[in-house]
């Protein structure tokens, strides 16, 4: 009964014997799926039941003896059941139909396969084990997706690091849908690691240097181009000109373009990010407080360019451009005042009452720029409006678009993606607040300021747009993540970036 004990109770096992991280670290760790029976007991999934066999149903002795049932989102531990992997994490996936929940917008049963694995990988790391698998769950796409996005965690400037963990599929089931969802992951990893970065680390030049990097280690069709400010000026982005003048980093403008379609001729998927990679406010000073978390303000062309990064690692058969004018927005004797008028590259002028709503004005050249290569579709993506966090929070990214095909597609990917959208209203009501401009065309700011400030936004950047299917997404209120998604740590969330992913795959799909 002793020895039964010390596998049940994984953690009294760690704290009575002083080896045991050594005594996991050097060996394998196992993460295996429970789902709930009604009333009570639990059923194994398909690699739990043959783990179970292969060791002559000792984990459905121990799970039976270990406590009550093993409900959704709660984990045990167990050692010493396999000699091949002393330490087990057996996670709870909840009911076994699950799919999709209409009044959550999203797949439950994918979202809980998610969250169970990322929690069981987490354990094992904590523990110093090195080499993990992971059950597949029945949808090995999204158990590595948890498992990757959960093992993430930005250290590379600490001294002490944590554990590092590659996740592996155990067994042979759905191998192809567990490399696919690594690679959905990884992009969604990038695009965490540049928002999580200090601004100081991550300049204009850095940030286009770190995606240059990547793309070549992919080697696929994707070609990259660093605009200079010589070439932003002479393509007369001044409202992109007008936010860098502050700072003493140059302004750059990257452009991706991954040509994956067999028909060259096919017209690109357009994907516009806002690129601020520290964001003071300007002369319309931020507040001290949290403005050390403007250095993920360049999360929209963080995730575009993750976006692009990935659909070239999957070898999507789509054709993307990712456009980011990256920029720092400084307070100094040379930058933009409130009340100032810059010109657009489409020659509309703007009055710039408010220095801190900048994003709308580096974007705005770019959809011009974007116009040029005649897109199928242009999608933005941006951290634009403190109002969309006030709106949505962590929910969900708001979209603002005047296609109802484009919005159908975003939506459908992201129930798979769990990672949810939300249509906004693009009224003539919030058009006329910011075309109502004393000195130019367009105010940056709405008529009202505060009233329906991300709507307001949204329809400053509809003043750009002459296509038929544009969509605008406000990632601000899902820019970083506490607790909310149980599958990503604090911190960035590098989110949509699954999304876009998903989005561009479906289009590829759909031809």
């Amino acid at each position: 009964m002793l020895l039964l004990r010390r596998i049940v109770s994984g953690r009294n096992f760690c704290k009575r014997f002083s080896t045991s991280q050594s005594y996991c670290s050097d060996r394998k760790g196992l993460v295996l799926g429970v789902f709930e029976k009604d009333g009570d007991g639990h059923h194994l999934t398909e690699a739990a039941a043959g783990f179970d066999k292969g060791v002559s149903g000792k984990l459905s002795e121990v799970l039976n003896i270990s406590g009550p049932s093993l409900k959704k989102g709660k984990s045990r531990l167990f050692f010493g059941l396999h000699k091949d992997f002393p330490c087990v994490a057996v996670v709870g996936l909840g009911k076994a139909d699950s799919g999709v929940c209409g009044a959550e917008n999203w797949d439950a049963g994918k979202e809980s396969i998610r969250a169970a694995v990322s929690t069981g990988c987490r354990l094992l790391q904590d523990l110093e084990v090195k080499h993990v698998e992971v059950d597949g769950c029945g949808d090995a796409q999204s158990a590595a997706e948890g498992a990757v996005l959960g093992l993430f965690n930005y250290d590379q400037l600490k001294t002490k690091k944590k554990t590092q963990v590659t996740p592996q599929l155990h067994g042979s089931a759905d191998s192809s849908g567990w490399a696919k969802g690594v690679v959905y992951a990884e992009g969604q990893n990038l695009a965490r690691l540049l928002m999580e970065a200090p601004a100081n680390h991550i300049t204009p030049t850095a940030f286009a240097n770190i995606i240059e990097e990547r793309i070549s280690s992919i080697g696929q069709r994707v070609l990259i181009h660093k605009r200079s400010k010589t070439w932003i000026e002479e393509q007369q982005m001044g409202a992109f000109l007008s936010v860098s003048r502050g700072s003493d980093e140059a302004p750059l403008f990257l452009e991706l373009h991954y040509n994956g379609s067999p028909d060259s001729a096919e017209p690109p998927l357009l994907l516009v990010g806002k690129g601020i990679t520290f964001d003071s406010g300007g002369i319309s000073l931020k507040p001290s407080q949290s403005m050390d978390a403007m250095r993920a303000d360049m999360g929209g062309a963080a995730t575009v360019c993750a976006s692009v990064v990935t659909a070239a690692a999957l070898k999507l058969p789509v054709n993307i451009i990712g456009l980011a004018p990256l920029c720092e927005n400084m307070p100094s004797g040379r930058a933009t005042k409130p009340g100032d008028v810059v010109k657009a590259k489409n020659g509309k002028t703007i009055q710039v009452d408010n220095t801190d709503a900048e994003g709308r004005l580096v974007l705005a050249d770019a959809l011009c720029y974007g116009h040029t290569f005649n897109p199928r579709a242009i999608v933005n993506v941006a951290t634009l409006t403190g109002a969309m966090d006030v709106a949505l929070g962590s929910a969900a990214t708001g979209v603002f678009t005047n296609s109802d095909w484009l919005w159908g597609q975003l939506q459908k990917a992201s129930v798979v993606t769990g990672d949810r959208v939300w249509r906004m209203p693009l009224f003539q009501h919030y058009t006329r607040q910011v075309t109502d401009s004393q000195l130019a065309d367009l105010n940056n700011v709405g008529k009202y300021s505060r009233s329906g400030g991300a709507c307001t936004a949204a329809a400053f950047l509809r003043e750009f747009v002459t296509l038929p299917h544009w969509a605008h997404l406000d990632i601000a209120g899902v820019m970083s993540n506490k607790d909310e998604v149980p599958y990503l740590r604090k911190g960035m969330s590098g989110r949509p970036t699954r999304t876009l992913v998903e989005f561009a795959a479906g289009l590829s799909n759909s031809g």
